[in-house]
């Protein structure tokens, strides 16, 4: 068989993909930020930088070199934990990325025979791990309570013994609104669940000195939180908050941690600093907070589109070809806004997905605002 023959399901896929305008491209960055998830500004914080060389000044190795039960467990990873346990109020694990937290959590403590039911519009990670999982896996609508009981009712009529999870982030990533939280966990309470809670795009933002949207339900039994580092901390890596017995579970049975190198230390070392700035300097919440206000304000009166009320502000285009044109005139013109398509959001939803962050300023917002405005006008001429 030739090579070509070997390569044609690939590009068959590929071309496909074109056809749909669904073909995507690593692109570099340029112009104003307006599509990172740096939030708060951080990843290129002074403090962090001088925390990572005065670590390598220490001599703090840059790789961790074997897994954390291995000789990959250094006082770094630990001295984060301690401190997340600190300022999050409940003990902590720390991963390498949200994807494979998320992943681990879910093929980890769901176990067979227990349930675990995805809000719609949950992280692709949790629908991978759920998948991969043995528990039995049902999606519900978005936001949507009643949808929740009644996979957990059904499920209980058919048999299910075990135990529901029900699985949600508390600021969606595509569209910058909230889960229902204090909902859910009476939900969670009644039909004896566990919660857990992805904070991807909410820690460092929402909650108390930057503790998330989750931080009065954290250190309940039946609570499971996941902190992403590499959003609003500026760096890279996870932390996973349980009680004692959920942490000490994954680190005897979680296979994700078990049998991967451990995070850089330096990250680790970034991660504890970022949380020092978040108790730090609570203004960078306070300037975030007055320009997500502002852009609302701008984006409804020039564009007629109702804002998220959070950093993260959808503009629904609807076809792929037309999200990317605009995303595509808008980079032009100096703005960094990218475009999302299907699979990422529903068919038909495809969208410019406008993040707010420090990176930018108030002028800057507008100047992209009015900007946006112009070429969805051209384009609709």
């Amino acid at each position: 068989m030739s090579a070509g023959g070997l390569l044609d399901r690939y590009e068959t896929t590929l071309s496909g993909l074109a056809r749909k305008n669904r073909l995507r491209a690593l692109s570099p960055r340029a112009g104003l930020d307006f599509a990172s998830n740096d939030y708060l500004g951080l990843a290129a914080s002074p403090r962090l930088a001088k925390a990572v060389a005065a670590a390598l000044a220490a001599g703090t190795p840059i790789g961790a070199t074997g897994s954390r039960l291995l000789r990959g467990n250094g006082p770094e990873h630990e001295t984060l934990e301690a401190e997340a346990a600190r300022f999050f109020g409940v003990r902590a694990l720390f991963f390498s990325g949200g994807y494979v937290a998320n992943f681990a959590i879910l093929t980890t403590l769901a176990q067979k025979g227990d349930l675990v039911v995805l809000d719609a519009l949950i992280h692709a990670s949790a629908h991978e791990g759920a998948r991969a999982g043995r528990a039995a896996v049902a999606e519900v609508p978005h936001n949507d309570i009643g949808g929740f009981e009644d996979a957990i009712l059904t499920w209980r009529r058919s048999g299910g013994t075990g135990r529901p999870w029900i699985v949600v982030e508390s600021l969606y990533s595509m569209d910058g609104d909230r889960a229902p939280l204090a909902n859910l966990a009476a939900l969670a309470d009644r039909h004896d669940a566990f919660l857990l809670i992805d904070e991807a795009h909410a820690t460092g933002v929402y909650g108390p000195g930057g503790r998330g949207l989750a931080h009065d339900l954290e250190g309940r039994d039946n609570v499971v939180v996941l902190h992403t580092c590499g959003k609003a901390l500026g760096v890279s890596g996870a932390l996973v908050t349980a009680p004692t017995a959920i942490i000490d579970y994954l680190i005897n049975r979680c296979r994700p941690f078990i049998y991967a190198t451990a995070p850089s230390p330096l990250m680790a070392v970034a991660a504890t600093e970022a949380l020092a700035i978040l108790r730090d300097e609570p203004e960078r919440c306070e300037r975030l907070a007055a320009l997500v206000a502002f852009a609302g304000r701008e984006i409804e009166a020039r564009c007629a589109i109702t804002p998220s009320g959070s950093q993260i502000l959808p503009v629904i285009v609807g076809d792929n070809a037309g999200a990317m044109a605009l995303a595509s005139a808008l980079q032009a013109r100096g703005f960094d806004v990218r475009g999302i398509r299907p699979p990422t959001v529903a068919e038909g939803t495809a969208r410019l997905r406008i993040s707010l962050t420090l990176n930018v300023e108030q002028a800057d917002v507008a100047a992209m605002i009015k900007a946006l405005s112009e070429e969805w006008e051209r384009m609709a001429a």
